[in-house]
């Protein structure tokens, strides 16, 4: 499947009949192998998915009924109808000639299958809801035929299945179904059981057939038909009247029938069974109908819903390892390779899928990320295929992304957010430690060609100039503000922030690192971060305990009156404060840690913190921030 559109479905709203209408409706385009829908929680993805299903029906006996909660709710009410339609191009000859009579063609000849499903609301009371499906991109075309439909349905997983359910034995089972379809059952049915002849049948018609043959036979089974009709039947008999019965097995010898006493289950190295556990019954489950559809001629297509559903970390990477092979390729014995749709929230998955297969589900709209509609280059999709990994991959799923540099950010950002009356967790906001390389390559994600994602990435970077008198080991190969002009400073700025653009902005400290600039904020923020850097540095030989902290504290409170009271300016003190830090007497890391513990203890004014972090934590949190 190549296209779906989709207007006035559940978050999907209608079509923009004018430039001064927003648009609301789904068109989404898919490749040919893995196609991965990542978002938070009703975004859309789920819609997706069961948009499909409706359209081109499944392959299970599941059946999707539409209902009222279907139609779109808008400002303007409930939609009265709702069109799904899938559209199939770049058609094979075989499959071409297979729906000859249902194609449609474009003005350059190419010739594509579009299929059409309408429901329209009949009574709202009653629930009733008026369907059709046909073909065509107006749904104005043939109907489909009942062979056009089997060729079509696709595979579905649902979420939080029953694996276990599924491929146990029983009347209409999934495991009946998809063994069924197994191309060498097909010869299975036949019925090769002689009772004259002493060579074994080999189909399981056959040796269903003896098997009620030799139940017939039994002597226990003959003794009790003899017992009932020479003890019980003979002398209920009235005049000529013949009474006489049978014991046999209950139930038609079939192929059907034999397939449903059939059932899959998980063996340890022994081949005595035990009971195990529902992730790798999903595996199993999985695993069962990867194998039909490895088996088609035509292109097949798999839903699935939350693969990773009872799985553990490292099982859902081998998950995606073995979909990703079966979508890239030919299956063993001439199977066409399958089409993969799944939607998830596992950033396991995120990560080990390749950045192009990535489609963003936000709000109700959808943005993918192949080349040519972000600006990502082809060198930074080879870098996050290399560098994204599960920690990253996070991004994906939130409403406000925090790109910082560090782990001493990582640690601290999200207690000052929370000390400021802005916690990220509150606002959906995560935050990704991307290193001091690829700040940009992780940014340009979700900056793109036309509709931006609706999700304020806030790129927070150091300044790195030092102030004067900074003495040459703590400077290093740092230029000084203070020998530089307005204009000078200005081209540094704007050097740092040369990649903004759509959702992206970047935040630059106002003078230095993010230690210095918090040292040099306030007094407020000077004497916690010095706090912090004294216990940092106390925690490189031992960890303080709770008395030598209080002692450390003392200390650190001592330094602070003593360099106020020399006269110091704001600056000077934050870089003796700093400077520890710099020199790796003290670990940045430890330190955040411990200025984030102090956070709690310290009453906090927007006005002590650096303008900058207060501007960053506003664009991430949806405030107009200057």
């Amino acid at each position: 499947m190549a296209h779906l559109r989709v207007e006035n479905f559940r978050v999907f709203g209608a079509t923009a009949q004018s430039e001064d209408e927003s648009d609301a409706s789904l068109d989404l385009s898919f490749t040919a192998g893995t196609n991965v829908l990542v978002g938070e929680n009703d975004s859309g993805k789920t819609a997706i998915i069961d948009a499909i299903r409706l359209c081109l029906q499944t392959a299970a006996t599941d059946y999707y009924r539409v209902s009222q909660d279907d139609f779109h709710l808008g400002e303007a009410g409930r939609a009265e109808t709702f069109t799904i339609v899938c559209g199939f191009t770049d058609l094979s000859t075989e499959e071409q000639a297979v729906f000859l009579e249902l194609l449609t063609h474009d003005n350059d000849g190419a010739a594509w299958l579009c299929v059409t499903f309408k429901a329209q609301r009949m009574d709202p009371v009653r629930n009733r809801v008026s369907v059709t499906t046909r073909t065509g991109p107006d749904g104005n075309g043939p109907a489909l035929d009942g062979a056009a439909r089997e060729l079509l349905r696709a595979t579905y997983l649902r979420p939080l299945r029953d694996a276990e359910a599924e491929l146990r034995s029983g009347r209409g089972s999934r495991l009946s179904q998809i063994l069924a379809g197994y191309p060498a059952m097909k010869n299975q049915g036949v019925d090769d059981f002689d009772p004259a002849s002493e060579d074994p049948p080999s189909t399981l018609v056959g040796i269903l057939r003896r098997a009620e043959d030799d139940i017939r036979r039994n002597a226990a089974v003959a003794d009790v038909s003899q017992d009932i009709n020479s003890a019980y039947l003979q002398r209920f008999a009235i005049g000529d009247d013949v009474l006489r019965a049978k014991i046999s097995v209950a139930t038609d010898a079939t192929l059907a029938r034999a397939l449903e006493r059939l059932e899959l289950n998980l063996f340890a190295k022994s081949d005595e069974w035990t009971r195990r556990g529902l992730g790798y019954n999903n595996a199993l489950f999985m695993a069962a109908e990867l194998l039909l559809l490895g088996k088609s001629e035509l292109a097949p297509l798999l839903l699935i819903e939350e693969p990773e559903a009872h799985l553990h970390p490292q099982l859902q990477t081998r998950i995606m390892d073995l979909l990703r092979d079966k979508a890239n390729g030919p299956q063993e014995g001439g199977g066409a390779p399958v089409q993969v749709i799944l939607t998830t929230h596992s950033p396991n998955l995120a990560s080990s899928a390749s950045v192009e297969c990535l489609t963003l589900v936000v709000r109700g709209r959808t943005f993918p990320l192949r080349p040519g509609i972000t600006r990502l280059t082809s060198e930074d999709y080879a870098f996050l295929t290399r560098f994204l990994d599960v920690t990253k991959a996070n991004m994906f799923f939130a409403r406000g992304l925090a790109m910082v540099e560090g782990d001493a950010e990582a640690i601290f950002l999200p207690a000052l957010a929370a000390a400021l009356g802005r916690p990220f967790n509150e606002h959906g906001v995560s935050v990704v430690n991307v290193g001091h390389v690829g700040l940009f390559r992780y940014s340009r994600a979700f900056q793109r060609v036309g509709e931006q994602i609706p999700v304020p990435v806030a790129c927070i970077r150091d300044r790195d100039l030092v102030p004067a008198g900074t003495p040459d080991k703590v400077r290093g190969k740092l230029k000084c503000w203070n020998d530089m002009t307005e204009q000078e400073v200005a081209d540094h700025v704007t050097g740092l922030t040369s990649d903004d653009g759509g959702p992206v902005k970047t935040f630059v400290s106002n003078w230095w690192t993010l230690e210095y600039d918090l040292a040099a904020a306030s007094p407020t923020m000077a004497k916690l971060m010095h706090r912090a850097v004294k216990l940092a540095s106390v925690a490189e030989r031992s960890w303080p305990d709770t008395a030598k902290t209080a002692q450390v504290i003392a200390q650190a409170d001592e330094d602070i009156a003593e360099w106020e009271g020399q006269g110091l300016a704001r600056e000077q003190i934050a870089l003796k404060i700093y400077s520890p830090l710099k020199l790796n007497n003290a670990s940045k890391s430890i330190a955040a840690q411990f200025a984030a513990q102090l956070l709690v203890t310290t009453p906090l004014e927007e006005s002590d913190v650096p303008p900058y972090l207060v501007d960053a934590f506003k664009h991430l949190c949806g405030e107009v921030a200057p």
